[in-house]
């Protein structure tokens, strides 16, 4: 920096060219949100207490008779100022000049040259340049057309005036002050109309409770209240008040994340978690833990007990908050979890991150990185340990979305498998996981099998089962359309293989190729009269009772993939299924009888049809002729009534 003029009271500095446009930068492009500058600057606030609080503790006369810190606002709407002020450690005029100023330090054109590289090349700012430069305060700019810094160090009487109009140039005097500590005047812009009033009482509670509530020191404001008037007796005047100013503390200061685990209680925990998460139902579970060492940090954690309406919409905001020492850092913090966790709700307080100039961007570090691992494996552990009523009730409400997990996250792969948890053809009401499926397999069982559709009646009534149920094993029921990509990222569970009882060879029996032969005839012709819709007629390994049933070659795309990506509007190429027949059915029987002695029978057509549409209500699909199909069963009801008279 160069001095511009220079007295023994007044001094005024000139930026360096490179330090205007660094300033700038700050001013216009990377606080995108102007309300943070309040939060910068009731952090920095914080901080000098802090700092004074610590050196109390060895030179405890620094406190001078003033131990009861705060940080106090002050607005003014007719000079639209706004002071924040608090009464920390404060500044000498040299600790204002190497701390206000830092920005002017040296390697500022390194900087901006780094940034514009990395903002070419659309990266984010590297870890090593941030933290170099002190910019939080200057954030006061965004809003401001002039900022007066006025401070005094503890245990000295002199104190010392900044003030700068952000156009290049700050001067620097000595001033007076009563007490130790700092005071930040800002001459505010003129505000738009659509852009906040920030000397406006319910602006500054709004900004102060959702950026600084959990500050451990009060954030105090003066605030005008109507006072009832009493009579002599003291008892209020009926429609009588009067104006009176009160100090009002505007945060909670309940940053219970801070406290040991036991000395917090679980009403304790449930009101926080109301508070943080705006939800007047309390939380299912909670994970508080605390880690200290190389990387530092606490976090509080809450699993809701119900989802929120919009967690699957696309714009739904991730519950948790990142604080660096109590003060928030970043609403909405992506980073800190991955997205099949966007349930859960509460905060991370990590004391070293670094910070982007913004500190709106959370550096993908190596510290957030171990942050997000460790969070990521204390989750499952919560998952893993709840117990059975409290896990069915999680799995219910946010069962679809971990679900996710299988195919985002592969390193986690056994874990989220181990949490799945399904309905199937022998849990009744309950569900099961597929540690005990396996447990429960039979001798001779190969496969896990399973079948998906939107109907769980339907599911578990479906013909495919009939022969997987007579030798007792047991399917699993997945009528959530997630499952549809489960199975397809988990092809299998501790070496058993995860097998569709509507898709390929179900490896259970042959039977069906000893009648190959003998229906083989009868099947060309179903299959030529039915050519526009199946691409196989063949005897059945899955049926029992039915006469009929669809299925699809081992990888072919099942009926409810099909539904849901049709519901989504994409356009579906044809896709033929085989219409597998049960030989051992009485009516396969008859129909082959009629076959085998006049192959020119219409009647056979109209059989060929009935029995595609028999196999496509047998999995819950609509018939593409209802009205043909009535009409064809109330003629053979007719027939076969006519032969029972």
């Amino acid at each position: 920096m160069n001095t511009k003029t220079q007295d023994k009271a007044r001094q005024t500095y000139e930026f360096k060219t490179e330090v205007q446009q660094l300033l700038k930068i700050i001013i216009n492009s990377l606080y995108s949100n102007p309300e943070i500058f309040l939060r910068e600057l009731i952090s920095n606030a914080s901080d000098a207490i802090d700092k004074l609080r610590f050196k109390a503790q060895t030179q405890p006369e620094v406190l001078d008779d003033d131990g009861e810190f705060k940080i106090k606002i002050t607005a003014d709407k007719d000079a639209n100022t706004l002071e924040i002020s608090d009464n920390g450690i404060g500044m000498t005029r040299e600790e204002v000049m190497e701390n206000i100023g830092t920005i002017a330090k040296s390697g500022t054109m390194a900087f901006l040259e780094a940034l514009e590289a990395t903002q070419k090349n659309g990266q984010m700012i590297a870890p090593e340049l941030i933290g170099q430069f002190g910019v939080g305060f200057y954030s006061a700019f965004i809003v401001s057309e002039k900022v007066t810094l006025i401070t005094r160090a503890a245990g000295t009487d002199e104190a010392t005036r900044w003030e700068s109009s952000g156009d290049g140039s700050f001067t620097i005097e000595e001033t007076t002050k009563d007490k130790r500590g700092t005071t930040v005047i800002l001459n505010l812009k003129k505000a738009e109309e659509d852009e906040p009033d920030f000397t406006d009482e319910l602006t500054i509670k709004r900004i102060v409770k959702k950026h600084s509530d959990f500050v451990t020191y009060p954030i105090v404001m003066d605030v005008e209240k109507d006072d009832p008037v009493v009579d002599e007796e003291g008892k209020p005047v009926e429609g009588k008040t009067r104006k009176v100013v009160r100090e009002e503390t505007l945060n909670s200061m309940k940053a219970i994340w801070t406290k040991n685990k036991r000395e917090i209680s679980q009403e304790e925990y449930e009101e926080f978690y109301k508070h943080l998460g705006h939800d007047w139902n309390p939380p299912l579970n909670h994970l508080h833990l605390k880690l200290e060492g190389t990387t530092e940090y606490t976090a509080l954690l809450y699993i809701p007990s119900q989802a929120p309406f919009d967690i699957f919409q696309p714009d739904h905001r991730h519950g948790v908050r990142l604080y660096c020492k109590k003060v928030l850092i970043m609403d909405n913090c992506t980073e800190l979890l991955p997205e099949y966790f966007r349930f859960v709700k509460g905060i991370v307080d990590a004391p070293d991150l670094n910070l982007n100039i913004s500190r709106e961007i959370l550096q993908h570090d190596r510290l957030v990185r171990n942050i997000r691992r460790n969070l990521v494996k204390k989750l499952f552990e919560l998952m893993e340990t709840m117990d059975h009523e409290k896990y069915e009730k999680f799995y219910g409400e946010f069962g679809s979305i971990l679900k996710t997990a299988l195919f985002t996250d592969p390193e986690n792969k056994k874990r989220i498998a181990d949490l799945l948890r399904y309905k199937s053809t022998k849990s009744g009401k309950d569900m099961i996981s597929l540690k005990k499926y396996v447990e429960n397999m039979q001798a001779d069982q190969k496969h896990i099998y399973y079948i998906t559709g939107d109907n769980f009646s339907s599911i578990l009534n479906s013909p495919h089962l009939e022969k997987l149920k007579e030798k007792d094993y047991e399917v699993l029921l997945m009528d959530d359309p997630v499952d549809e990509w489960v199975v397809q990222a988990l092809d299998e569970y501790e070496g058993k293989r995860l097998k569709s009882a509507e898709k390929g060879d179900l490896d259970i029996e042959k039977d069906a190729d000893e009648k190959k032969d003998e229906f083989a005839d009868l099947f060309q012709f179903i299959q030529t009269n039915l050519d526009d819709k199946v691409k196989e007629v063949k005897a059945s390994t899955r049926l029992k009772n039915s006469v009929a049933c669809l299925s699809g070659d081992e990888f072919d795309m099942s009926p409810f993939m099909e539904k849901i990506l049709k519901a989504s509007g994409k356009q579906m190429p044809e896709n033929k299924r085989v219409l597998e027949l049960n030989t051992d059915h009485p009516v396969l029987e008859k129909v082959k009888s009629v076959f085998e002695k006049d192959k020119d029978n219409p009647v056979l057509k109209d059989y060929s049809s009935l029995l595609f549409d028999i196999a496509v209500i047998g999995e819950g699909g609509k018939l593409e002729n209802p009205s043909r199909f009535n009409q064809m069963i109330g003629d053979l009801m007719a027939d076969a009534l006519v032969g029972k008279l």
